[in-house]
């Protein structure tokens, strides 16, 4: 990554690893329908409304910070989303699931889970929730109500290398969280979700309690 000239108004435009290999199909599987803005690279902490020359010199530090070069990696950029919402909103749309923490008492049990977006009328409605599992040994990620849309939304991961080696992300309006089978001790994961549209994020603990001697000496001789 680099950085871009802020001194000038520069557009730097490139596929991602995605563009390319939609371009790669050819025919009409490359078009480019809807755009993003975000501010990741803004550190507002730097807003200072004590600075002594006054009110316009408020954001002068995050008004000269260098912008960062676009990278070809979908799934690093965007994590902090614009969005534009109706005039006279006192309230910023809010991604939930009700309970932030599921437990599942052994293998093979799941839940399902229903994400909802507060504070916004229809808020990801069309394209819906990305959710991750952040670890693929603890239990099986699925899509119980998938979208219409024929091109999957791509979100940014944020998650480490080793991480995103035993990760799952699917994209949906409600999903299946299954217990594998066969776990010797009780494991830990989280699963992250994210809204396609209005870009919140909410993070539900998930536990998934160890299979009992019986369960696993019937897996075995079956």
């Amino acid at each position: 990554m680099g950085y871009l000239n802020n001194s000038s108004v520069t557009v730097d435009a490139i596929l991602t690893l995605k563009g390319r290999e939609l371009l790669a199909k050819g025919g009409d599987a490359f078009k480019i329908t809807q755009f993003a803005v975000g501010d990741d690279e803004v550190d507002y902490t730097l807003y200072n409304p004590d600075h002594p020359l006054g009110t316009n010199f408020y954001g002068t530090i995050i008004e000269n910070m260098p912008i960062t070069e676009a990278i070809p990696d979908e799934t690093q950029a965007l994590k902090y989303k614009l969005v534009t919402l109706p005039k006279q909103t006192t309230n910023i749309p809010v991604v939930s699931v009700g309970n932030n923490s599921i437990t599942l008492p052994g293998p093979g049990t799941s839940a399902i889970i229903s994400p909802n977006t507060a504070n916004l009328q229809g808020g990801n409605t069309n394209l819906g929730y990305t959710a991750i599992l952040s670890d693929s040994t603890v239990a099986d990620l699925s899509v119980t109500r998938a979208l219409q849309n024929s091109v999957l939304p791509t979100v940014p991961r944020f998650i480490g290398d080793n991480e995103d080696a035993q990760s799952i992300a699917v994209a949906g309006f409600t999903f299946r969280i299954s217990a594998k089978t066969l776990l010797v001790e009780s494991k830990t994961a989280t699963i992250t979700i994210i809204g396609n549209e209005t870009g919140g994020s909410t993070t539900i603990n998930l536990t998934v309690d160890k299979a009992s001697t019986a369960t696993i000496t019937s897996a075995t001789t079956s």
